[in-house]
C-alpha cells in the first residue's frame, strides 16, 4: 500500500511543477490571466496537500487496522500463498488481498475499499459450505472457501479462490457425453404386415427405417437393428436432452407413414437415463419400454432414478392381443387356485359395474373349484347398489364382505385377485393387499408408475375395453363345469357396457365376442339396461352439473362447488352426456368430495384425457380418465385443470384437433 502511494506522489509533484511553469509564463503575456491562474494554482496545491494527508492518514489507519488483525508472519504467509486470497471485515468490506488475487481474479485492477459483492455473490454471513461456493468471473471458474481469522473471528473473513476451470469443464464434458440406451420398437409391426399389400411392405418399412436412422444421425446416436421390428440406440446425454426437449418428434414422423388401409405406423421408445453403467441403462430402457407398451404404445418413456417421464401417446392404440394369452393366463390361474384354500377378490375403491362384474366372474371360478372365496367391497362406498341388490336377491349375500372383516379373519394361505386396477393406492383396501403374499392382477387400464409389482400373475391388456371383457374371455378356458349363471353373465355384461358406453367407446372385435359369449350364458340385455337406471334425485343432480358447463378450447368443463346427492355416481354420467355437444372433443366434471376435488374426464378420442389427468395425479384411458386431488379448493382445482389442458396443447405444438 505504501509503495503504491509513493509511486503516485512523484507524478503529482511533477504535475504541480508543470502548472507552476505555465502560470509563470503567463505573467509576461497577460497579467489578469496570470492572477487568475495563480489563484487556481494555489487552490489546486492546497487541495492536493489535503488529499495527500488524508490518503496517508487512511493508509496508516488501514495498515494499523491490518496490523491489529494480522501479524507480520500471517501477512507474509498470505502474500506468498499460492492461491488468490481476499480479506474482508465482518460487513464484507475489502481490507486486503494478495498480488495473485489482484492479477488473476481482478485482472490487474485494484478494489480496495470495495465490497465482496463486487467480486462474487457470496453470503459471507453464513458458514462456508463443505464443497465451497462455485463462481464464474471473467470466463474463469472458481471454487471459493472462506473462514474466520484465527485470532479475531468476529472481525475478519479470509476468502481463498481456487481456479478449477479445467477440471470443471472436464467434469461437464464427462456429464454431457454420458451414454444412455434407447430401445425403439415398431409396436404395430404385425398389424402393418397383415394389412399392407405385398408390394407395400418393403416400402413401408424402408421409410420407417430411414426416418429412424436420420433421426438418430441428427442426434449423433449409434443405432443397431436387433430384430425385424426392434432397434437399440446409444446416445449421449447432451443429444438425449435435445430429443426430450423436442418431445421425440420421430413419433410424429413415423405416424405419418400408413398402409393402404390408412393404418399408421407407430413407435414405442424406452430410454434409460442417469444409470451408473450401460448395463443398468439397458435394464432401465427395458422397463421404460414395458411401461410404454402397457400404456398403449405410440409414445416415448424416459426412465431415470427419479421415476418415469412420458411423451406422446396422442393416438388411439391398435388392438393387438390374441386368445392365446387369455388361455395361458387362465391355465396359470387355475393352477394357482388349486394350491390355495382361501381366495379374496377385490377391485378398486368406489367399485363400479366393471370392477364388480369382473370380481363376480372370478368369484364364480374359485367357488366352482370348492375354494372359500369372498368379494371384499366397502358396503357404504361404492357405485353399484342396483347390481349388488340383484346379486343378493340371487343368493350372493354371503359373498360380499367388508375389507376390515376380511383382514381380521385373513388366513395365511390366501390368494388375492385384484381386478380393474393395477395401482396399490387405488385398491379397495391397501392393508388387505399388503397382508396377502400371493397376488394376481387383472386389469385393462394403461400402465402407471405406482403399479403392483409383486403379482404372481399380472394380466394386463391396455387394448381391452374392460376388466369384465378380460374375465369373460378367460371363462371358457376354465372348463364347462365352471359355467357362470345368468345373473353373473349379466354382471359381466354390465361392466362391459359401462366402460364402452353401450359399445360405442373402445369396443373392439374381441369386445363383441365376449358380449356374445355372455349372451349365450343367458345375459338379458334388458335386465342389464335396468341396472343403469337412475332415480329422479340423481337425474336432477346430473342436470345441475351439466347446467354449469363452460367451453374451453373444445373442452366442456362442468362442476358445482356445493354438496350434491350421489355426486360420485352422477358426475361421470354428466361427463358422458357433455360429449353430445357439438364441437366438444373432451368433457370434464368437477365435484367436491372428501375434503378435496375429484374430476371425471371423457373424450371422443381426439384429446387424450389420460395425459391431462396424469398431470393432475390421476390416470385412466385415452377416452376415459379421472383424478382425485386432496387438500385443494374447487377454484384451485378448476384453474389447475385449465393449466393442464393448456399444457396438453402446448405439448402438441399448440395444435387443436
Amino acid at each position: 500500500m505504501k509503495k503504491r502511494i509513493a509511486m503516485v506522489t512523484p507524478a503529482l509533484v511533477l504535475l504541480l511543477l508543470l502548472c507552476a511553469a505555465m502560470t509563470t509564463a503567463t505573467f509576461f503575456y497577460n497579467r489578469p490571466l496570470f492572477y487568475l491562474e495563480l489563484a487556481l494554482f494555489l487552490l489546486a496545491v492546497g487541495v492536493v496537500i489535503i488529499c495527500m494527508r488524508r490518503s496517508q492518514k487512511y493508509t496508516h489507519q488501514l495498515l494499523g487496522y491490518m496490523g491489529e488483525l494480522l501479524s507480520d508472519t500471517q501477512r507474509g504467509v498470505l502474500t506468498a500463498f499460492p492461491l488468490p486470497v481476499l480479506i474482508t471485515d465482518i460487513e464484507g468490506q475489502i481490507v486486503w488481498y494478495n498480488d495473485l488475487f489482484r492479477n488473476v481474479v481482478l485482472g490487474g485492477n485494484d478494489l480496495y475499499d470495495g465490497n465482496i459483492a463486487q467480486v462474487a455473490n457470496i453470503d459471507h454471513t453464513q458458514d462456508c459450505p463443505e464443497k465451497g461456493i462455485n463462481i464464474v468471473r471473467s470466463g474463469r471458474e472458481y471454487t471459493v472457501y472462506f473462514s474466520n481469522a484465527a485470532k479475531h473471528e468476529e472481525r475478519l473473513k479470509v476468502f481463498y479462490f481456487v481456479d478449477d476451470t479445467a477440471i470443471k469443464r472436464l467434469a461437464h464434458e464427462y456429464q454431457v457425453t454420458r451414454p444412455s440406451v434407447a430401445i425403439i420398437l415398431v409396436d404395430n409391426y404385425e398389424e402393418l404386415m397383415q394389412n399392407a399389400k405385398e408390394n407395400e411392405r418393403s416400402q413401408i418399412f424402408a421409410e420407417i427405417e430411414t426416418i429412424i436412422e436420420k433421426y438418430c444421425a441428427a442426434h449423433k446416436a449409434f443405432i443397431y437393428k436387433t430384430d425385424r421390428d426392434r432397434y437399440i440406440a446409444i446416445v449421449e446425454k447432451q443429444y438425449l436432452e435435445k430429443m426430450i426437449k423436442g418431445r421425440f418428434e420421430v413419433l410424429d414422423s413415423v405416424r405419418g407413414i400408413s398402409a393402404s388401409d390408412n393404418m399408421p405406423a407407430t413407435l414405442s421408445i424406452g430410454v434409460g437415463i442417469g444409470a451408473k453403467d450401460l448395463m443398468e441403462s439397458e435394464q432401465m430402457a427395458r422397463q421404460a419400454l414395458d411401461m410404454c407398451l402397457g400404456r398403449g404404445g405410440d409414445q416415448a418413456v424416459v426412465r431415470s432414478r427419479e421415476g418415469y417421464e412420458f411423451f406422446g401417446g396422442v393416438s388411439k392404440g391398435v388392438e393387438k392381443r390374441t386368445k392365446v394369452k387369455a388361455r395361458i393366463v387362465a391355465s396359470a390361474l387355475q393352477e394357482l387356485l388349486e394350491s390355495h384354500d382361501h381366495v379374496v377378490v377385490m377391485g378398486h375403491r368406489f367399485a363400479d359395474m366393471d370392477s364388480l362384474g369382473a370380481a363376480v366372474g372370478m368369484y364364480r371360478v374359485a367357488r366352482s373349484m370348492g375354494k372359500q372365496v369372498c368379494i371384499a367391497i366397502d358396503p357404504k362406498r361404492h357405485l353399484v347398489a342396483p347390481l349388488i341388490a340383484r346379486l343378493v336377491e340371487n343368493g350372493y349375500g354371503p359373498a360380499f364382505r367388508s375389507p376390515a372383516d376380511v383382514l381380521a379373519n385373513l388366513q395365511p394361505n390366501t390368494l388375492l385377485i385384484v381386478v380393474d386396477t393395477h395401482l396399490k393406492n387405488v385398491v379397495e383396501s391397501y392393508d388387505l393387499y399388503a397382508a396377502c403374499k400371493t397376488v394376481v392382477v387383472i386389469d385393462h387400464h394403461r400402465k402407471m408408475v405406482n403399479h403392483i409389482d409383486n403379482a404372481v400373475i399380472f394380466y394386463h391388456e391396455p387394448y381391452a375395453s374392460s376388466a369384465s371383457e378380460m374375465v369373460a374371455e378367460m371363462l371358457p378356458y376354465f372348463g364347462e363345469k365352471r359355467r357362470i349363471t345368468r345373473v353373473e353373465a349379466e354382471a359381466l355384461l354390465a361392466g362391459i357396457m359401462l366402460d364402452t358406453k353401450n359399445f360405442v367407446m373402445r369396443a373392439g372385435v374381441r369386445t363383441f365376442e365376449a358380449a356374445a359369449y355372455l349372451r349365450r350364458m343367458g345375459a338379458d340385455t334388458v335386465e342389464v339396461r335396468k341396472l343403469f337406471s337412475t332415480s329422479m334425485e340423481e337425474y336432477r343432480s346430473r342436470t345441475k352439473i351439466i347446467s354449469s358447463t363452460q367451453i374451453y378450447r373444445r373442452c366442456a368443463i362442468a362442476g358445482v362447488n356445493e354438496p350434491l346427492e350421489h355426486v360420485k355416481l352422477v358426475a361421470p354420467q354428466a361427463a358422458d352426456e357433455l360429449l353430445n355437444i357439438t364441437d366438444v372433443d373432451a368433457s370434464f366434471a368437477l365435484y367436491e368430495y372428501d375434503g378435496g376435488v375429484s374430476i371425471s374426464a371423457r373424450s371422443m378420442g381426439a384429446i387424450n384425457v389420460q395425459v391431462i389427468m396424469e398431470r393432475l395425479g390421476g390416470g385412466g384411458h385415452q377416452t376415459m380418465a379421472a383424478t382425485q386431488m386432496s387438500g385443494i379448493t374447487f377454484d384451485e382445482a378448476y384453474q389447475k385443470l385449465l393449466a393442464a389442458i393448456d399444457e396438453f396443447y402446448q405439448s402438441r405444438g399448440g395444435r387443436q384437433p
